[in-house]
């Protein structure tokens, strides 16, 4: 199993060891393979998610059919809140993408915890509020800095929460096609392999099947401040 340390921002992490302790014994813990499914987008579903390990996708589908990468959920994520505490459907998919183990919790026991440890209850809100945030700057992304940045700006994310440091630069290891950084970079396939080859060129990162290093991260933080030039 592909293991990672807790993410000092994760859920999990804000929590005392005694509390998490408490939240965890609400639920069964499960195993999941990749390719595995957590949920569907639109499912009617409750149960809430907390990864221990492993890492999972999320992702959205719009009408005309076309998948977008949201966001990557790992070690001391939750997944699943949202629709637990509103009781809608869910507003994404959750598709697995290596090996994970996780607390999965019914939705009303989750809500019924919050409400008698207000403190979880805010670790959850901060926890959202964080989300929020990271979803207004992607959109503020999208209109103001040219694809190349935006894909350099998801390179860069993803070597700083799930990259592993190796004498040959950042090794971001994980199951991601060029299509879905694309998608998580609001662009195209062919403007995220183009621009791929252009730093493969440049040495600023090394590419294999599925498996990214970043060798110079410090073009890539120049050219997400670059004036846009492309689209």
């Amino acid at each position: 199993m592909h293991k990672k340390a807790t993410h000092p921002n994760s859920f999990l992490t804000a929590l005392e060891p005694e509390v998490r302790q408490s939240l965890e014994s609400l639920g069964a813990r499960l195993s999941y393979q990749p390719r595995s499914t957590l949920f569907h987008q639109g499912d009617p579903s409750r149960h809430v998610v907390l990864i221990l390990d492993g890492w999972v996708k999320v992702t959205s589908t719009s009408r005309t059919g076309e998948e977008a990468l949201l966001a990557l959920r790992g070690p001391g994520d939750i997944l699943g809140e949202l629709a637990a505490i509103d009781g809608g459907s869910r507003s994404a998919a959750a598709h697995v993408l290596l090996q994970i183990t996780a607390i999965v919790i019914d939705g009303e026991r989750f809500v019924g915890f919050l409400t008698k440890h207000p403190p979880i209850a805010l670790a959850l809100l901060r926890h959202i509020s964080r989300n929020l945030r990271e979803s207004d700057r992607h959109r503020l992304e999208y209109v103001s800095t040219s694809s190349s940045a935006r894909i350099a700006a998801r390179l860069l994310e993803l070597a700083a929460r799930h990259g592993t440091h190796t004498p040959d630069g950042v090794v971001i290891d994980l199951p991601l096609s060029q299509r879905e950084l694309a998608t998580a970079a609001a662009t195209s396939r062919e403007v995220a392999a183009r621009t791929l080859r252009a730093l493969r060129e440049r040495d600023v990162v090394q590419t294999s099947r599925q498996r990214i290093v970043v060798v110079r991260p410090e073009v890539l933080r120049s050219l997400c401040r670059s004036v846009p030039t492309d689209t």
